[in-house]
């Protein structure tokens, strides 16, 4: 590398991680927001907000989050291609750094009332905005300087900062809680990761204020050849539309839900399913990031040598095909009580199927009222394996365990439920063989290496998946329009297919009475994406990315694109 390519890489990459820390900072702490903006209680014990309200702030809050990404995309995907790369990602840090300082110093509900939320909202809605222009920058800007044949490994750089950024967040937060005591950070602590942010603000801008737009714009600047309307020539002529599905369903949505699986279900799973707690979950994933991180950068230059595709796809059949012997090898080590009671224990649930409700609630906000829900929700919360049955007509559901019958009409349902299910054999929350980490390097000794190594070896996948994809959708599109068309189909396929896996995995389990059922949902979609991906993507790792419309002539580049 030269020296002006290190800092292109350097400057674009440390901006990117600082975005990503911003954006996981409000999902790793939203216990702690909720309690402060949402569901602050007054004078007289009661919530200051109708549940109608709060209902209407989480779910406002998880789309600002989730759903606002693509138009993020879209906007800043936009202005890219008009304006350039280098001032329109200057643009989205700012926004993304400003709006995560003000959330730390944001008066709560209590203090201000309603106003906290709104403005809450309004700042989250500005961070998932800022962050969906921001990706397809940064990786335009870095493969517009790469030379022909390193793409791969240029932008797989790019590919770490998702990663960086989550697990520098869960250090932060680890080290301010270590710092402040858990009461203190309950109560005032959670606002020191997001002042942090300023740090990292004024860096990043520092840095990317110095940068210089890419070749490939500047040329295509002078000729006065830049597209006049990149949304509607991306997406409104049906030769780019057509590559822009084709990359979503045959790239990307396979490499979201590997993605998400690797990181977020896999906490998911290991904190709400086996009763790990939060310390140990967090500090369990941060050693499988940091062992298996590396493959970011090793994957994305093995693309440079065999290509893009055996690499994604590959990456999506192996999670596909591993996933449930790994959870189910997770399941063992992290809780091996409740392992064994999954496999011991027969627990079924008669209830008549029309009282039966397919529970998918990604913002918290649904209410699941008849019986069978009501039984299926609490033995899901209790992570209890069990079959349903089908009962008569309009009669209330019955839980039957190891013979003990409780129906879901006995007052105090739950907690009837619960002693029940721990006179039978489950084991309560707490119990001694589940993993629980000392101290930050317990990771020595059979239950948490083997766990660290489980966990390091779904970061590989998610790096196998993740560390070519920028440089693939890069290549897909030409110049003109390349910072648009490559943007949305990365916010959809990572904001919707990615960031509804954990509910809708639940949701699955809820329905089933199967812990691992949940699997289901990634491993369709990365066999999905396997079969469109091989049937109909190019390969596009020898493709010249400046040989489009904006290019000289077949055999000539101009000499500030020579390498």
């Amino acid at each position: 590398m030269t020296r002006e390519e290190k800092r292109v890489i350097v400057a674009s990459s440390l901006g990117t991680v600082f975005e990503w820390y911003d954006f996981y900072l409000y999902g790793s702490l939203a216990g702690f927001i909720a309690a402060k903006f949402f569901t602050v209680l007054g004078a007289d014990g009661q919530p200051i907000f109708d549940e109608g309200t709060r209902n209407i702030f989480a779910l406002l809050a998880f789309a600002a989050g989730f759903l606002v990404r693509p138009f993020g995309a879209l906007v800043f995907g936009r202005l890219g291609d008009l304006v350039g790369r280098k001032y329109t990602f200057l643009v989205t840090i700012v926004i993304m750094g400003a709006s995560t300082f003000i959330v730390g110093i944001l008066p709560t509900a209590e203090q201000i009332g309603i106003l906290a939320p709104v403005i809450l909202i309004v700042l989250r809605c500005l961070q998932g905005l800022a962050l969906g222009g921001e990706y397809g920058g940064a990786a335009t800007y870095v493969a517009e300087h790469a030379p022909h044949g390193r793409r791969g490994f240029y932008t797989s750089f790019i590919q770490v900062t998702a990663t960086g950024g989550l697990f520098l967040s869960l250090i932060v937060i680890l080290g301010t809680q270590a710092i402040t005591g858990e009461a203190a950070f309950r109560e005032w602590g959670w606002r020191v990761p997001f002042l942090v942010s300023i740090l990292l603000l004024a860096i990043s801008v520092w840095i990317r204020s110095r940068m210089q737009e890419s070749p490939a714009f500047k040329k295509m600047k002078e000729e006065g050849t830049q597209s006049k309307a990149p949304l509607t020539e991306a997406f409104g002529q049906w030769k780019n539309a057509k590559i822009a599905i084709l990359a979503l369903l045959g790239l990307v949505a396979g490499q979201a839900v590997v993605w998400y699986t690797g990181q977020f279900y896999a906490l998911f799973f290991l904190g709400t399913v086996l009763k790990v707690d939060s310390y140990s979950a967090n500090l369990l994933i941060a050693w499988g990031l940091l062992l298996g991180s590396g493959g970011f950068v090793f994957f994305g230059w093995l693309s440079d040598k065999i290509g893009r595709k055996p690499i994604i796809l590959g990456g999506c059949l192996l999670a596909a095909l591993t996933y449930f012997p790994l959870f189910k090898l997770m399941s063992a080590e992290a809780n091996p009580a409740l392992h064994a009671a999954h496999q011991n224990i027969a627990v079924t649930v008669q209830a008549d199927p029309a009282n039966c409700s397919f529970q998918f609630n990604p913002t918290g906000t649904a209410r699941f009222t008849n019986s069978c829900d009501i039984a299926k929700a609490a033995l899901a919360r209790l992570s209890v394996n069990y079959r349903v049955e089908s009962a008569p007509a309009g009669s209330p559901a019955v839980v039957n365990i190891a013979g003990t019958t409780i129906s879901t009409t006995v007052p105090n349902f739950g907690q009837a439920l619960g002693t029940a299910i721990t006179a039978a054999g489950y084991p309560a929350a707490a119990n001694p063989t589940v993993v629980k980490m000392a101290h930050p390097f317990d990771i020595f000794r059979e239950q948490t290496g083997v766990l660290v190594l489980v966990l390091a070896l779904l970061v590989i996948y998610v790096t196998m998946v993740y560390g070519p994809i920028a440089a693939a959708l890069v290549e897909l599109f030409p110049t003109r329009i390349r910072y648009t068309s490559m943007s949305l189909p990365y916010h959809i396929g990572n904001g919707w297919f990615g960031g509804l896996l954990p509910a809708t995995s639940f949701a699955m389990i809820a329905q089933t009475g199967d812990v691992y059922f949940g699997l289901w949902y990634p491993i369709v979609i990365a066999l999905v994406t396997v079969v469109i991906g091989a049937l109909f993507v190019p390969e596009t790792k020898d493709r010249d990315i400046f040989a489009d419309d904006t290019a000289p002539a077949p055999g000539v580049r101009p000499a500030t694109l020579r390498r």
